[in-house]
């Protein structure tokens, strides 16, 4: 009975505490799929019970570990619209961003919840060696079938997977929205479902001959005359409140902003998530592979596939290529999204953290360090260094929690529930704006060319439910610009775009010499200005994928350079695809 409870459990809080659709699921929609998810359940139980040695620790550590989950899930999806992955359970030991994200008080009340279960875990194992002989063996013998049953679970992907038949019976998975996904299948089929799996399904007709051939169709002679530096600033958050349906923003935030982004190449980006998904938006920059792409179960590449790697092409390894010295810097935890990892692989010369980083203002009662601090680290670096710079930044300063940091706000806002979070969040972009605007001058001053691209990555979590469904597409669109310290750059009326044109993008307009899967990523761009999973944007929005036949040949060349990459024999890299 406990274990049907905490199945229960999990779809209220998957479901936003809707107890009506928690028991439709359960008993009338989705009872199948719901039991099999007690199954996997039980099996979980057992396993925790025969290792402590008692079913009563078992079950307390059982519903202490179902307990969190379920707060967890109801949290994600109420800040991001998201669920829980099975991937986002490694970021418990991120103590500090854990307790910002859940609050002081529920952190500490789950720590203690965890710790006192932990410490009543090895009191049972100590007391343990006090069972009898018989209930020692059928200890053994169920831990051993529980941990294989587990093991078998978690290949749940596999084609000859038995759970996974039993589910396909009635399972209708929804790989494009995550959110349907688990909704449809129940919380437990939603979080097998991105158990592991293969980063993408080989193309078909994938072989170093098409790779050949791929490389022949893109390969353009273009020329560079000088090695100007490159900034890459990805502002955490950063976006325009007003350009939502029924948000009135009185004053102008971004006044700064608006003043540099209407001189030059600029518009809006196309953000994979709302509310989060960072790590996401930042592959696609540095690299200029899609999530689009990639299979749904892989939900963060920085955390699942690059740190197997040994080497992946970026702009990274280009510029290193092309003699700049690279720096990375975040102003926080490096073990946020396997960052310290993830930049070894990408090749970076030095990452500045905020151990490491020099200048660590923060304004008000902001907990982050501020953008114009992490702007003056930036410029003390390229007034010491002589060679070519590429720096990527990473800012913190705009990050949730948003109500209370400040204390005079001049912003006001209407239309939104949430209105506290979203008059602090107005004075963040605002901070933001000003600091962005007198780092850009300060770069017009110095002797040396330098390109900047800045974007958000994605909207702050902080919308209504209201304001959400009223903004199906502008709840994805952040800000981004490309700047020129000499002014070089063309202006253009604004654009959507996608992360992952963004250096294929500088390096036209720049003069900066091309390659071939630059130019790969020019020509699909034609066709298809931004895209992302059930966001694909032609001469308008689609929610499916939209191709004729020009755009679906260098669509699938794409497909397959990607594939290559990531999961295949990495033919074009020793081809020279990305040099």
């Amino acid at each position: 009975m406990g274990i049907i409870v905490s199945n229960l459990y999990l779809q209220w809080c998957q479901n936003n505490l809707s107890t009506e659709l928690m028991l439709k699921f359960a008993f009338s929609w989705h009872t199948e799929k719901f039991l099999l998810g007690s199954l996997v359940l039980l099996i979980f139980y057992l396993f925790l019970s025969s290792l402590s040695g008692s079913l009563i620790v078992g079950a307390i550590f059982y519903s202490v570990t179902i307990g969190l989950l379920g707060y967890a899930t109801y949290l994600k999806m109420l800040y991001r619209q998201e669920p829980i992955y099975p991937d986002d359970l490694k970021m418990v030991t991120q103590f500090g961003l854990l307790k910002e994200m859940i609050g002081t008080i529920p952190f500490i009340l789950a720590l203690m919840a965890v710790g006192g279960a932990f410490l009543l875990v090895i009191w049972q194992l100590y007391r343990s060696r006090k069972l009898t002989k018989q209930q020692q063996v059928i200890r053994v013998l169920v831990f051993c079938l529980t941990s294989l049953g587990l093991v078998y679970v978690s290949h749940f992907n596999d084609e000859s997977n038995l759970l996974r038949k039993a589910y396909n019976r009635s399972a209708l998975w929804i790989p494009y929205s995550q959110k349907m996904n688990y909704y449809n299948t129940g919380f437990m089929g939603g979080f097998l479902f991105n158990l592991r799996v293969e980063a993408m399904d080989e193309p078909a007709g994938y072989s170093k001959e098409a790779i050949e051939k791929i490389k022949e169709k893109y390969t353009v002679t273009t020329t560079e005359t000088d090695k100007p530096n490159i900034i890459y600033v990805m502002s955490e958050s950063f976006s325009d409140p007003s350009h939502l349906s029924d948000i009135t923003v009185t004053g102008d935030p971004l006044a700064a902003y608006y003043d540099k982004a209407e001189q030059t190449y600029s518009g809006k980006m196309l953000s994979q998530n709302y509310g989060g998904g960072t790590a996401n938006i930042e592959f696609e920059a540095l690299t200029s592979f899609s999530m689009e792409l990639f299979n749904p179960q892989m939900t963060t590449p920085y955390t699942l596939l690059v740190p197997k790697m040994k080497q992946i092409p970026s702009l990274v390894s280009l510029t290193k290529d092309r003699g700049y010295q690279t720096t990375a810097i975040h102003p926080y935890d490096t073990s946020m999204y396997k960052r310290k990892d993830v930049y070894d692989v990408f090749g970076f010369d030095t990452f500045l953290d905020q151990e490491t980083i020099a200048y660590t203002d923060k304004i008000e009662n902001n907990p982050y360090i501020s953008d114009q601090a992490a702007y003056q680290q930036i410029l003390d670096l390229l007034a010491e260094e002589q060679q070519p710079q590429f720096v990527h930044l990473v800012t913190m300063q705009t990050h949730m929690p948003y109500n209370g940091k400040y204390n005079d706000i001049p912003y006001k806002a209407s239309g939104e529930a949430n209105r506290d979070n979203l008059e602090n969040y107005l004075q963040d972009i605002a901070y933001s704006s000003q600091a962005l605007s007198d780092f850009l001058d300060a770069l017009a001053s110095l002797p040396k060319r330098t390109l900047v691209v800045f974007w958000g990555d994605h909207l702050p979590g902080i919308y209504s439910e209201e304001t959400q469904a009223a903004n199906s597409i502008a709840l994805h669109e952040t800000e981004f610009l490309m700047w020129d310290s000499r002014q070089a750059l063309p202006t253009k009326a604004k654009q959507v775009t996608s992360p992952f044109y963004f250096a294929p993008n500088l390096f036209q307009r720049s003069g900066l010499a091309l390659t071939p899967f630059y130019q790969l990523l020019l020509t699909l761009e034609k066709e298809m200005p931004a895209f992302e999973k059930g966001m694909y944007l032609t001469d308008k929005w689609h929610d499916t994928l939209p191709l004729n036949k020009q755009a679906q040949e260098v669509y699938k060349d794409y497909q397959m350079i990607q594939y290559d990459i990531v999961q295949g024999k990495q033919y074009s890299q020793a081809l020279q695809f990305f040099e």
